[in-house]
């Protein structure tokens, strides 16, 4: 992919620039520069207005609602939305399941399915990962039973990001026990208001319940909810992984953080009357960030040129993932690193609505806390780093 934008490029960015601008609501970007949460209304507002504009999917084909952008369009556009601290569409619904439906699914099911999804009026969670199933995800043990024109789910699902504000979740289930066990797995879709299931909310290091545990108590699901063909399962649940992946890479928030963390530096006394910009080591540090975090964007470019020839996102997606996801650690760290002490008093109810103490230390430095414990769990979702090392070794290095 040549990386250097033509005209028309040039023309689409000043376009997204002036549509977020304009109308990205003022409120929702002063709590994310103040590292608050937005609320599942205020995100699924912002979905709709993205759909309004026909923006809201822009991986999507045309055919089901996609926008007919360039690889080097949705990259531009990302990269605006990270800019400015846009958030981009909940993944588990747009980019997640919509491409195995469209893809793996019956022209039922997705007329069914992908229109809700595309104007988010439907809410999707992941059911993957089991309290011992985890990175050996083949292990998985919550099982579905055929019944007639059902299945009936029984087990757990772990680890499971926004369960309660889920309407429906798409599970991984095993269907047959007789056979190796990638080869018994399907792939269910199960709304979130059947009889059976219950949620318990896993709390997180930063204090928030962001994760939860999903039990399937003789859950009745139609085999209409059924995509594809019954134990072929892991062989989409790849497919989907791989997009998963490379989603995390995260390229456009490391430069909105990147650029936090300089104005932040510039404004930091280091104790002797200079500002923490004006530290070399510091400044090597930073630099160091910045090489890297531009690295990472050229070879997201370079999976990008491969899925717009068709592909998927292959063991590339691993790579993407594993520096992403470091990097993005890497970045936490300095902030506390810079935050200094003012790390220390963490006072969780800054983040609430109605707080009204002010923000303590510089920049808001209690946030550095948040964050950094909230993406210790990022080197280990969406399959963990050490296993996508393994990957790249077989899949990569053909060791």
């Amino acid at each position: 992919m040549n990386a250097d934008f033509t005209e028309e490029d040039l023309a689409f960015q000043d376009e997204a620039r002036s549509f977020l601008d304009s109308e990205f609501p003022a409120e929702y970007r002063a709590k994310i520069d103040a590292s608050k949460r937005l609320s599942k209304e205020e995100i699924v507002n912002w979905q709709k207005i993205l759909y309004k504009k026909g923006w809201a999917a822009p991986s999507w084909p045309v055919e089901h609602g996609g926008t007919g952008w360039s690889q080097i369009q949705k990259h531009i556009f990302e990269t605006e939305m990270g800019l400015i601290g846009a958030p981009e569409p909940v993944p588990f619904g747009m980019k997640m399941v919509a491409p195995i439906i469209m893809a793996y699914g019956s022209e039922e099911q997705k007329t069914r399915f992908l229109p809700d999804i595309l104007e988010s009026n439907v809410w999707w969670c992941q059911g993957y990962s089991e309290p011992n199933s985890g990175s050996d995800l083949a292990s998985l043990k919550t099982a579905a039973v055929r019944d007639g024109d059902h299945f009936v789910v029984n087990g757990a699902k772990t680890w499971n990001t926004y369960g309660q504000y889920a309407d429906w979740i798409f599970c991984l289930v095993r269907t047959d026990n007789t056979v190796k066990k990638q080869e018994g797995i399907s792939f269910l879709l199960i709304d979130m208001k059947s009889p059976g299931i219950t949620l318990k909310p896993i709390y997180l290091i930063d204090g928030q319940p962001e994760v939860n545990e999903v039990f399937f108590d003789d859950v009745r699901v139609p085999a209409d909810n059924l995509i594809g063909e019954e134990n072929k399962g892991w062989t989409y649940a790849k497919v989907l992984l791989t997009h998963e992946r490379t989603n995390i890479a995260g390229v456009p928030r490391g430069k909105r953080r990147l650029r936090a963390l300089k104005r932040i530096a510039g404004e930091t006394d280091d104790g002797f009357g200079n500002s923490m910009m004006d530290n070399q080591g510091f400044r090597n540090k930073l630099a160091s960030i910045e090489i890297e975090l531009q690295a990472l964007e050229y070879a997201e470019l370079r999976t990008l040129a491969s899925i717009s020839t068709g592909k998927a996102p292959g063991p590339e997606s691993s790579i993407l993932k594993i520096v992403g996801t470091e990097l993005a650690q890497r970045i936490d760290k300095t902030f506390v690193e810079l935050a200094g002490y003012h790390c220390l008093p963490y006072v969780p109810e800054q983040f609430e609505d109605g707080f009204q103490g002010t923000p303590l230390g510089p920049g808001n430095s209690a946030a550095a806390a948040l964050t950094y414990f909230n993406n210790r769990k990022a080197s280990i979702y969406g399959g963990s780093n050490e296993i996508q090392r393994n990957i790249i070794c077989k899949a990569v290095l053909g060791l």
